[in-house]
């Protein structure tokens, strides 16, 4: 993976900018650092010339308390320098996380078909935490290393030019063989991340899935898949690990043959008188303090080659453009009904494979379509497209005359309501969920609409009210009441369209009465698309669409085509009627009732007659 420089620096400015104090403040502990590290071999090395020298006992004494003072104030800073450090790659890579989950979920949906959840996960948390150390500490690091060497270095050249012209040979072919000994390891790495997101993609899955699992019998199968995946992230984790650490190992056996030189040079000059025993503890000394800043200009190194590759999957991934862009710069009506046109209109989520062809149709503001259809003919793609989750191929989509795409979006999504058979709830209070957090609707506004709806008695059911806890996915609410939120959460917002996809196809019959009066309420007043598989559902519509492999069946009145006998619709009322009375012998005790309901009771309409009945 093959990053620029300004890639780095630019993920280091936007990041550490809001937080230059706390950089500058490390910066400052880093250098005090290497001046404590520089200065304590100079106490020592005067201590023990001194020692040879016979100087009074004090005198010994008071640079013994400077060497503890210079310690203890090492000690110190090397702890504040990790409480800042911390503090500044947690704030960094908390705001990475931040923009990556917003700029995901921003993401078309397109782009979530293509990716799972758990993959996403990898990115937004593991491959951020690997950036901690990046961000805290990695320019910081590799300065003060490379100050610390050259320190030392020039320090030694004070003492004797050879030992320091020695050492700086080796210094650099330390740094050589190390470097590229990681990038080395790059590739190796990379697939590891790889293998790991696909990992986590696969457990996510899975377990999303248990119940489908359990049922048909496939947890063996599950666990064997598991254990396949597992096992070649392992084997490339162990194959990074290994080529990473030969490259380690070549690099230290360099660090290890000048350490014996400048041993064997220090030895020399001092058997020949031209350095004293001070001098010479001070060149040990100093070679030993060379392994602590070349130890963590590797480390870096290495850590920048499992960085670089978290850098290169997280840009990728910020880098990624929706393809419903936002580039509107109209409004819709705030109050009233909106009209609906489609003009022409295909789209397709895959290049083989059409969804919507040269579909045309227009409703009045006000007016209510029901949308019938056998599964995969394209009902949930219209909302899809209404709603601006993906935008369409060709042809055009209006409303009130204005072309979708030219409103703005969050105008747009607040003016079209949509309301689906999943619903999605927080792990929040019941106010929470039906404001979606927003803190300025008041509770009064709440109650209000809860009663336009018919709903303010169920809610004063709930243990709590508007406070009522919901746990995670909705639990403690059945499925009707998750629906009954639903309405109420879309009825706050005052759109104009109401888009109802198959919103009561999982209801019993009591909750589906009280939805029912809900609906009444919803849709007074306001344009309705109702996408259903039951008749019942769509009874109250002024125009009934019926689509076929996407493409238009038949359009009308509902009047109009329930009155024309040669009508598809008319032939699923006939079928209707047909089963309501089959039911009704069968199951005298339910009563009589107009056949439509009756059906909705008891059957799909794509259920019963396959050839008849079905769309």
């Amino acid at each position: 993976m093959n990053i620029p420089v300004k890639a780095y620096l630019d993920l280091l400015y936007n990041y550490l900018k809001p937080q230059w104090p706390k950089v500058m403040g490390m910066a400052v502990l880093l250098f005090s650092s290497i001046a404590l590290q520089l200065l304590n071999p100079q106490v020592i090395r005067q201590f023990i010339d001194r020692v040879q020298q016979g100087v009074p006992h004090p005198a010994l004494l008071q640079m013994a308390l400077w060497f503890l003072l210079i310690v203890l104030a090492q000690r110190g800073v090397a702890i504040a320098t990790t409480y800042v450090s911390q503090q500044i790659a947690w704030n960094a890579t908390n705001g990475l996380r931040r923009d990556l989950t917003r700029h995901v979920l921003k993401l078309d949906l397109s782009f979530h078909n293509a990716h799972t959840p758990g993959e996403l996960l990898e990115r937004i948390d593991n491959d951020v935490d690997r950036l901690g150390n990046f961000f805290s500490e990695f320019l910081l690091q590799i300065l003060s290393g490379l100050l610390l060497t050259l320190g030392v270095l020039l320090l030694l050249w004070r003492e004797d030019g050879r030992m320091a012209g020695l050492l700086a040979l080796f210094v650099i072919a330390y740094l050589v063989v190390h470097a590229r000994g990681q990038q080395l390891a790059t590739p190796h790495w990379e697939k590891e991340r790889q293998y790991s997101a696909d990992l986590m993609g696969f457990v996510e899955e899975r377990l999303a899935g248990v119940r489908d699992i359990q049922t048909s019998g496939a947890v063996d199968y599950t666990l064997l898949r598991f254990y396949a995946l597992v096992r070649r992230r392992t084997w490339q984790a162990l194959k990074a690990d290994v080529v990473t650490d030969v490259g380690w190992t070549i690099s230290k056996i360099f660090y290890d043959l000048g350490t014996v030189a400048g041993m064997a040079l220090g030895a020399y000059l001092f058997l020949r008188g031209q350095i004293t025993l001070g001098t010479v503890y001070l060149v040990l000394n100093y070679l030993d303090s060379l392994n602590g800043p070349l130890t963590s200009i590797a480390n870096q190194m290495e850590e920048l080659q499992q960085a670089r590759v978290a850098i290169g999957r997280v840009q990728t991934l910020l880098q990624t453009p929706t393809k419903v862009l936002d580039r509107g710069n109209t409004t819709l009506p705030t109050e009233g009904a909106l009209g609906v046109r489609f003009e022409h209109v295909a789209f397709r989520y895959h290049e083989d494979a059409g969804v919507l062809h040269d579909l045309s149709f227009a409703l009045q503001p006000g007016q209510k379509l029901g949308l019938l259809g056998r599964t995969g003919s394209g009902k949930s793609t219209i909302s899809r497209l209404l709603f601006r989750l993906y935008d369409v191929d060709s042809g055009a989509i209006t409303l009130n005359d204005q072309e979708i795409r030219q409103v703005r979006l969050a105008n747009l999504r607040q003016r079209v309501g949509l309301v689906t058979q999943e619903v999605q709830l927080f792990p929040a209070s019941l106010r929470d969920n039906l404001t979606l957090f927003d803190a300025t609707i008041r509770d009064a506004q709440i109650w209000e609409n809860l009663r336009r709806l018919g709903l303010d008695g169920w809610v004063q059911t709930l243990s709590a009210g508007l406070d009522t806890l919901l746990a995670a996915n909705g639990g403690g609410l059945s499925a009707g009441e998750a629906q009954l939120l639903a309405l109420a959460r879309v009825f706050l917002k005052n759109p104009g369209l109401v888009i109802l996809d198959e919103a009561s196809s999982r209801l019993d019959a009591a909750t589906e009465r009280l939805l029912e009066r809900a609906l009444d309420s919803l849709l007074a007043g306001r344009t309705a698309i109702i996408i259903a598989h039951r008749l019942a559902t769509v009874r109250r519509a002024d125009e009934i669409l019926i689509l076929e492999a996407g493409k238009m069946q038949e359009f009308g009145s509902y009047q109009q085509l329930a009155n024309d006998p040669n009508s598809r619709f008319a032939h699923l009322l006939r079928t209707a009627n047909l089963t309501a009375d089959l039911t009704a012998n069968l199951h005298p005790e339910n009563g009589a009732s107009d056949p439509v309901t009756q059906l909705a009771n008891h059957n799909h309409f794509s259920m019963v007659a396959p050839q008849e009945a079905t769309v």
